[in-house]
């Protein structure tokens, strides 16, 4: 329980209908349908409703105050009516007062981009767990609380959920924090009210256009992560990406960046790469690491830069870097009896496909096929799918298209349209079959031994979305157990 004057610190207050002095705060609720007596009801308007429009039903639940961006034409004297201009702003720092501002408790790391969110975060979670600190972990995947494991629905979760495992992160005696933040989360404002100890841009390709619009809205939504950092943060970013500097450009933290091919204030090259791993110069120091692939570098120097700038030892955070194991789902590989290598990766940017296969392709023999599995999403964006065809198509020897949680979408026009990025000539090695378990069972069909199956889109995913039910589907799984019936 808080005081309303204490939850609403912070928050560009507009007009007050009501006396702020006679209400103590017991819960924070933007869903209507979670308000309980004593409830702060915050009217947010969202994508698929506005939650003006049940202002009425919070109050009928016991609502005792309300943040709204429009006043209603008709006040109960029994309830204080909080005048705002934005109501999602105003959610997030909220929270942030409500849960007692917990991210300026600890230091907590964002990491933002297309791709290399999921894994940036978890190596530095496993990192500075190695180094002997208590750590927390906010991402895609999973979230942690020092060995306790706690399932994650969003890559950002919304503001309360958010703040209140921060919270718990800080009263479990929490040294660091390591989330991703997604570039819906920045627009919907659900990092609102948060103090970050510093920022990490790991790229930025195409995605998300289906919410964004543009490209630059895309852009621009990464970059206000790094614009309403303050003074005491550091902002470390991608050199070797084009839009990296676009990043800094308006910060006023601490500006750092990493690369492996342009200056950098941290730099790292790969002297050799194999299946179990690579050797790796990172600036100047050579260290053997279990990932494999350039983008997997990328990922590790940003990492070993972080780390750094949070004041760690360099010959500590080497020898722990050599330590390191990649998220779930990120190029998790097996092997069948016949020697036949199964890779499952979340993959699912054309960006993101053409960098797996790319490593894959610079490991491999010449006589080692290369059979790629993949779809797309339904209900987003639409336009990177024929563009996931072709990045598969430039290394693939065969190409199985399948489905991929379609939710709502015909799975049949989500391949058509996948299929549209096939060309005339490479029709002759792409197969299209629907049934996801289906492709990977046929991909395994027409390997000989020591060919290689990627098997991309879905990673960790422990489901298939289908018409808003979700059914077990896990690509790890299926692929295991086609190795071992075959």
């Amino acid at each position: 329980m808080m005081d309303l004057k204490k939850v609403l610190h912070a928050i560009p207050v507009q007009q007050v209908v009501g006396n702020l002095e006679e209400v103590d705060v017991h819960s924070l609720c933007f869903d209507s349908r979670k308000v309980e007596l004593g409830s702060l009801f915050i009217a947010v308007r969202g994508v698929q409703t506005d939650g003006h429009l049940f202002v009425d039903k919070a109050i009928t639940s016991g609502a005792r105050a309300v943040i709204v961006e429009e006043l209603p034409k008709e006040t109960l004297d029994s309830v204080v009516y909080i005048l705002v201009a934005d109501s999602a702003y105003a959610l997030g720092v909220a929270a942030a007062n409500f849960y007692g501002n917990p991210a300026e408790q600890l230091k907590l790391v964002g990491v933002t981009g297309t791709n290399g969110k999921t894994t940036v975060a978890t190596l530095l979670f496993q990192l500075f767990t190695e180094l002997g600190y208590h750590v927390g972990l906010l991402s895609t995947v999973q979230n942690q609380i020092g060995t306790k494991v706690i399932p994650a629905t969003h890559t950002t979760p919304d503001p309360i959920q958010l703040n209140k495992l921060l919270r718990d992160m800080v009263d479990d005696g929490c040294d660091y924090a390591f989330m991703e933040v997604s570039s819906h989360a920045v627009v919907q404002k659900r990092i609102a009210g948060l103090v970050f100890a510093g920022a990490i841009f790991t790229n930025i390709t195409h995605d998300h256009l289906d919410f964004h619009k543009t490209f630059d809205n895309y852009i621009k939504a990464k970059k206000k992560f790094f614009d309403d950092l303050d003074a005491n943060a550091f902002a470390l970013t991608n050199a070797d990406d084009r839009n990296g500097q676009v990043m800094l450009q308006n910060t006023v933290a601490h500006r750092k960046s990493y690369g492996l091919r342009s200056g950098a204030d941290f730099k790292a090259k790969v002297i050799e790469s194999h299946f179990d791993g690579m050797l790796m110069s990172v600036d100047g120091q050579e260290v053997w690491v279990k990932l494999i692939g350039d983008f997997n570098a990328y990922n590790l120097l940003a990492v070993y830069a972080a780390a750094i700038l949070l004041e760690q030892e360099t010959v500590k955070v080497l020898t722990a870097l050599s330590t390191l194991k990649g998220a779930e789902g990120r190029f998790e590989t097996m092997k069948s009896a016949s020697g036949v290598f199964g890779i499952v990766d979340y993959a699912h940017t054309p960006d993101a496909v053409e960098n797996v296969l790319k490593t894959i392709s610079s490991l491999r023999r010449p006589e080692q096929k290369i059979i790629t599995v993949l779809g797309c999403g339904g209900d987003r964006d639409k336009t990177k799918r024929p563009e996931m065809a072709a990045a598969a198509l430039r290394y693939s020897d065969r190409f199985l298209i399948t489905s991929d949680n379609p939710r709502t979408e015909d799975p049949y026009q989500i391949i058509r349209d996948i299929e549209a990025g096939v060309a005339a000539d490479q029709k002759v090695k792409t197969l299209s079959i629907a049934d996801r378990k289906e492709a990977i069972r046929t991909a395994y069909q027409l390997a000989s031994p020591g060919d290689i199956i990627l098997v991309a889109g879905k990673g960790h995913e422990k489901y298939q979305d289908i018409q808003g039910v979700k059914h077990h589907f896990d690509d790890k799984e299926v692929l295991e157990n086609t190795f071992n019936e075959q």
